[in-house]
């Protein structure tokens, strides 16, 4: 089901164990050969592809694509929310939920920069409402919801998500192949940001001249078919944790 195309009393006529799925994704840059809203198609696409799976037992918000993506502001284009004008966004959107009495909320997400807020979103949110078996908040981002190890064929160069890189560059390559600019000659960035295990505060231009991370000379369209369809998989497999939740166990 989709929120936009529902009225006020059909909405209010849910079961409130209905899990309300928003994505959550952005408007950036996206290297020199990627469209700006990279990562909003791509979310998009994977909760088209997850949707059939679900069925009426999910109710899905229309995609949020303006993000947290003050990292990438150094390139033309790019639109962003400050992080805690995101994190407040983030957090109105579970109280507007709350207050219709929807119980279980996943922040979908489909965008690295989104993460950290999205996910201190939820934490304040259960702070508010802190009654024993109360809602469930969740953050999800698609690329990390493997249930295990994934094994890619070995034509894959990357095993992880970056930006702008052989997966994402593979993805719009199998949707949008014309919005994909020259990858020939493109240098390899490496995808991690440096002083592991720490976690480094940094600008897109500290890493990357040209906005990629990762390693787009690889990409395909068929492993973005590949992806598109693991993607969609994990989530909807996800999501039916979150239906079959019995709402007061530790474990979902």
């Amino acid at each position: 089901m989709r929120l936009a195309e529902l009225n006020w009393p059909a909405v209010a006529a849910l079961s409130k164990d209905t899990p309300v799925v928003a994505p959550i994704a952005a408007l950036e840059q996206h290297g020199g050969h990627l469209p700006l809203f990279t990562d909003s198609m791509l979310l998009a696409e994977v909760v088209r592809r997850a949707e059939p799976a679900l069925g009426d037992r999910v109710l899905w918000a229309p995609l949020f694509w303006l993000g947290n993506s003050h990292h990438h502001l150094d390139f033309a284009g790019t639109l962003s929310a400050a992080p805690r004008t995101y994190l407040d966004l983030l957090g109105d959107l579970i109280d507007n939920l709350v207050k219709h009495g929807f119980r279980r909320i996943v922040l979908l997400n489909g965008h690295g920069g989104n993460i950290t807020p999205a996910r201190q979103a939820v934490f304040e949110a259960r702070q508010r409402y802190r009654e024993p078996n109360g809602p469930l908040f969740l953050e999800a981002t698609y690329w990390q919801l493997a249930s295990g190890p994934r094994v890619l064929p070995p034509s894959f160069t990357q095993d992880q998500m970056g930006h702008a890189c052989e997966w994402e560059t593979s993805m719009i390559l199998r949707l949008e192949p014309r919005l994909v600019g020259p990858i020939e000659g493109l240098e390899p960035v490496p995808l991690a940001a440096g002083f592991e295990p720490g976690a480094r505060g940094w600008l897109t231009q500290d890493r990357s001249t040209t906005g990629h991370i990762g390693d787009p000379r690889s990409a395909t369209a068929a492993k973005g078919q590949i992806l598109l369809e693991m993607f969609a998989t994990e989530a909807a497999a996800y999501l039916e944790r979150v239906i079959s939740w019995d709402g007061c166990s530790r474990l979902g």
